[in-house]
């Protein structure tokens, strides 16, 4: 693999004017000025579940694992549990990340894991021809709900609030620039980042109907109670960063500092402390 490339010559089969367009150019322009600050190509490693947003895989010429449906954020942790020294980013579509993948989200938060997630939010489950997901707004009329949802959706970025995320911001995929910047630093943050990235399915939506209803917010956040009062006041049309915070990442936790990778005991020392112990009983 060519690493100096951003992109691979796998065609891309995203329906023309997809909202997943911009999240793809947006990862690519990131790279490089990701590298301008000292973090390397071959040190990024992705995940992508089931789903529209999982081609992003295809078309990413980064190191990674193709997952299954809502299991990419399990499989993301477990990379860099194995090893720390890694940046890791998943891919989700928000009923693979918030349906399917529900609770591997929700714990990874807790946990204040150390990657990014990536959350493409259409408000469809568009590869499987228009299932409403967790998210979707109450009254969408698709083929499973043609009378209209009569669920409440979720409301993502609070529930990485309150789950215990400390990187908290929605972007928009007509906001290039801006999502481009989050994504850089959502990578650089050390603990749980969660991109809420609002994009159009356009077999299912409009760039109409989300354009005009766009907005940045006033202030960014500075504390948990000022986070949840903002999340909770905004519409989901608000783009900004929510929530940016430190705690302890789960793997200093763990490990300390550390590395199960390139601190690996050797076999001969692991049998000669096996020795010493079964010495000592």
């Amino acid at each position: 693999m060519d690493l100096n490339k951003s992109e691979t010559d796998v065609e891309n089969t995203w329906c023309p004017g997809c909202g997943n367009f911009a999240i793809l150019q947006a990862v690519k322009k990131s790279i490089p000025k990701l590298e301008e600050k000292g973090i390397k190509r071959s040190d990024i490693v992705m995940t992508a579940g089931i789903g529209c947003h999982a081609k992003i895989f295809d078309y990413l010429n980064l190191s990674g694992v193709y997952s299954l449906h809502g299991r990419d954020i399990a499989t993301i942790q477990g990379i860099k549990i194995a090893n720390p020294d890694l940046k890791v980013i998943t891919f989700s579509g928000d009923g693979n990340g918030m349906g399917e993948g529900f609770a591997h989200t929700m714990f990874a938060a807790k946990r204040n894991m150390d990657m990014t997630m990536v959350l493409h939010h259409n408000d469809v489950y568009a590869l499987t021809t228009g299932q409403f997901t967790p998210l979707t707004e109450k009254g969408w009329k698709g083929p499973s709900t043609p009378k209209g949802s009569f669920e409440d959706p979720f409301n993502a970025l609070l529930m990485i609030l309150i789950a215990g995320g400390t990187f908290i911001a929605r972007c928009y995929s007509g906001e290039l620039n801006h999502l481009t910047e989050t994504i850089i630093k959502a990578i650089e943050h050390k603990g749980f980042s969660f991109i809420e990235v609002i994009q159009p399915a356009v077999s299912y939506h409009a760039w109409t109907e989300y354009k005009d209803k766009m907005e940045f917010l006033e202030n960014e956040p500075s504390n948990f109670e000022e986070a949840l009062l903002a999340i909770r006041k905004n519409h989901k049309f608000t783009l900004g960063t929510f929530y940016n915070s430190k705690k302890p990442v789960y793997h200093e936790q763990l490990y300390g500092e550390h590395n199960p990778i390139t601190k690996k005991v050797t076999q001969e020392k692991r049998i000669q402390k096996l020795e010493k112990i079964l010495n000592n009983l």
